[in-house]
């Protein structure tokens, strides 16, 4: 491997652990959010202040409009990670807390990983295949010890329903907006994406929105606002850039450090309770992370993937600034 390409990846793992960080704080936010917002309005209502952001930013810098055959992909993008997966977790957060949500994230580098063998042609070793599926496996145990099983349909069981779909639609729509970040840039995709879906989002929040605001507590105000900046727009601006970058399974791996962080912020901020078991759970995952990153096999082996990095739409001034490749 080149220095240059040493420095992407370098430069990927950097930013793919600053979205992650962000994206950490999405849940236990969320959390606080639906204790006085209705799920379905703060999905709309998150979805409609970041993209009405997200196109002041592509009109500041008067970015081009992204070329029909990438419209699918956007599309892709939009209904995983600006609909489906803001809606199914705000409906799992009304029954169960958003620490036991939050180890659910670590299903998300496999899906992942396999949606970017899927869309995104790469072709990481066998090994690693054993690394993803056992932090998996280790966050499904949880949910067993847990009797959290589908026979509990009107309890914590339906929302690990919602949380496991969530996942599913957010791995497809990470590897769909990490390969089309190649061409376009990070910033951009999710800009793209979230101003797709615009037209949409914007009548139905109005048409959601509650007769009153009166009694709205103000940590609802403060994850509603979280949720909307930082892990609907910011937090993608590096993990885009982090995927593309790095490797979709690569840098996807990152994800099994989410609950972790997740587990501090939902203990330290709502007073959750972090039980051991949750702990333990977490410290295994985040063991294989060292194994999978050890055995990833990066997109840019080939010479097709290295063409695409190299064609990866730069960022405005003011964005690569806190972006730049250290």
């Amino acid at each position: 491997m080149g220095g240059g390409d040493m420095n992407k990846t370098t430069s990927g793992w950097i930013c793919g652990f600053l979205g992650m960080l962000i994206f950490s704080g999405s849940l236990p936010a969320t959390r606080a959010a639906v204790a006085s917002f209705d799920p379905l309005f703060l999905t709309l209502a998150r979805a409609s202040i970041a993209s009405l952001l997200a196109l002041a930013l592509l009109l500041a810098f008067k970015e081009k409009r992204p070329a029909k055959e990438d419209l699918l992909s956007l599309v892709i993008v939009a209904s995983g990670v600006v609909i489906g997966f803001p809606l199914l977790t705000a409906f799992a957060l009304q029954t169960v807390t958003s620490a036991h949500s939050t180890v659910f994230i670590g299903l998300l580098p496999l899906a992942t990983a396999i949606f970017g063998v899927l869309r995104g042609g790469e072709s990481p070793r066998p090994v690693f295949w054993i690394f993803s599926g056992l932090g998996s496996a280790l966050v499904a145990g949880y949910a067993l010890t847990q009797n959290l099983g589908p026979q509990n349909l009107g309890g914590t069981g339906f929302a690990d329903i919602l949380m496991f779909i969530a996942i599913i639609l957010c791995g497809l729509a990470y590897a769909e907006g990490a390969k089309l970040s190649r061409k376009l840039g990070g910033w951009q995709v999710i800009s793209w994406a979230l101003v797709l879906s615009l037209p949409l989002m914007a009548p139905l929040t109005i048409y959601t929105m509650p007769a009153s605001f009166v009694g709205i507590e103000q940590s609802a105000w403060i994850g509603l606002a979280y949720i909307s900046l930082f892990s609907m727009l910011i937090g993608f601006i590096f993990w885009y850039r982090g995927l593309a970058q790095g490797g979709i399974a690569a840098v996807g791996q990152l994800q099994l450090l989410q609950p972790f962080f997740g587990l501090v912020l939902a203990a330290g901020l709502l007073g959750e309770t972090v039980s051991w078991s949750m702990i333990t759970v977490t410290g295994a995952v985040v063991f294989c992370v060292a194994g999978a990153k050890r055995f990833a096999k990066r997109q840019g082996t080939n010479s097709a993937a290295k063409i695409g990095l190299m064609k990866q739409a730069p960022l405005p001034n003011k964005l690569s600034a806190i972006q730049t490749e250290r």
